[in-house]
């Protein structure tokens, strides 16, 4: 990778490693230089060998001599640097193949359930055209854009492309087989094993390892299944806890899900596209698939009737500048000292840090024989989740008031504990 380019509309040399680039008289010129090769003209950043007339290796090698900037990554340092064009990674036969399997799969399987679904669909409406791998569209109208990404996309064409599918009316789901790809956590998406297409094509399980999840909710209690989400698991806090979780981590484990299930139950309307933000960061959280029982509970425990909207871009990285001298050689092919480290694992199944809802005082009634509970709609909604009921059906034990399912058919009076201390 370069440390300098040329720049032919304002005819400048631009020393990346400089904070000001080398010219402190154009204060927007790294917004400029970074914006994606599809907002700006492709041949605007110049290999400097090229520009001198001396060789440049990447065209000597068949490929552009034109450039485009990003974050490197070299042990935890984020200097700017300058790759040659073209952007796009050339899919390997292998990789194709996979890529035309899966495709076609997820086609046949919507087919199959009666649903509508063509692939390489083009559409056209405010965010300009778009072209989806499959479209998959349910009764309702509900159409989701399949893009298959077997090999690296970085995070500025996630972006922008999954902004155009929305603006054209579609949901997009992206679909990797990688834990380090851009993609995940900044669109809806999903992971898959990495296998021959032979195996896609014949029909061997594709199971979803990444990017579903279940809604789990638990009391925090001493003996819970699960540690306190507040006190670093240490102790507890008697509140109730909710949290997203992947199938087999849940309490008890939930089934697998398959491609299939999600190419039909998200068009469907079945399984939900949501974005959880971070704790901590709301411009950070998960993207996820969840059933729309699980993302109905999360709103009402949250106290809302929509989910944050997710970010469709990132704040720029830290960047390191190194105030070196302009490196004007070619290094396209080369391991140079700008080699970027590998990407970092994103998919990681970690929880999402969830949300905690403090149990609400209990007030006796005035005749002091039952206790009527004061209760708010989040906790109510969240009690209903753990205990797999519906809201309506969420009451005080009549003796000592804990929350338990006191109404509907077959349910108790008394809780468990209560019952057992009166035989």
């Amino acid at each position: 990778m370069a440390n300098g380019v040329w720049h032919r509309g304002y005819e400048i040399e631009i020393n990346l490693s400089l904070p000001d680039l080398g010219h402190s008289d154009r204060p927007g010129l790294r917004d400029e230089i970074m914006l994606s090769v599809a907002a700006r003209d492709p041949e605007l950043l110049e290999c400097l060998a090229h520009h001198d007339g001396r060789t440049c290796e990447s065209e000597a090698g068949g490929k552009s001599p034109w450039m485009f900037i990003r974050h490197g990554r070299v042990g935890g340092r984020r200097p700017l640097v300058a790759a040659h064009l073209p952007v796009t990674h050339k899919p390997t036969p292998a990789e194709s193949d996979q890529h035309k399997a899966t495709k076609e799969r997820i086609v046949a399987t919507a087919l199959d359930y009666g649903l509508d679904a063509t692939t390489e669909t083009s559409t056209r409406g405010p965010g300009g055209r778009s072209i989806v791998d499959a479209l998959v569209t349910g009764p309702d109208g509900t159409q989701i854009g399949w893009e298959i990404q077997y090999y690296p996309l970085g995070k500025s064409g996630v972006y922008q492309r999954s902004r155009k599918a929305r603006d054209n009316g579609l949901m997009p789901l992206w679909l990797t087989k990688s834990t380090r790809a851009d993609l995940i956590d900044r669109a809806p998406w999903a992971r898959v094993d990495d296998m021959p297409w032979r195996e896609i094509a014949d029909g061997r399980a594709m199971l979803i390892r990444g990017g579903f999840r279940y809604l789990q909710t638990w009391r925090c209690v001493p003996g819970s299944i699960r540690q306190c989400r507040d006190n670093g698991g240490a102790g507890h806090c008697d509140g109730l806890h909710a949290d997203w979780f992947l199938p087999d981590l849940c309490e008890p484990p939930k089934p697998a899900i398959h491609i299939e299930d999600l190419v039909v139950t998200s068009a469907t309307g079945e399984t939900l596209a949501v974005f959880v933000p971070s704790r901590h960061n709301p411009r950070s959280g998960r993207h996820m698939w969840v059933p729309v029982r699980d993302c109905a509970h999360w709103k009402e425990m949250a106290g809302t009737t929509e989910l944050p909207a997710e970010p469709t871009s990132e704040p720029d990285d830290s960047v390191t500048f190194d105030e070196q001298e302009l490196d004007r050689s070619c290094s396209a092919g080369q391991d140079t000292f700008f080699r970027s480290d590998p990407r970092p694992v994103r998919d990681l199944g970690q929880p999402t840090g969830g949300l905690t809802l403090p149990l609400l005082p209990h007030r006796p009634t005035a005749a002091g024989s039952t206790m009527a509970l004061t209760i708010a709609d989040a906790e109510r909604a969240a009690i209903a989740a753990s205990l797999g009921c519906p809201v309506w059906e969420v009451g005080p034990c009549a003796n000592c008031g804990q929350f338990i399912r006191r109404f509907g058919r077959n349910a108790p009076m008394a809780c468990a504990a209560c019952r057992r201390e009166r035989r």
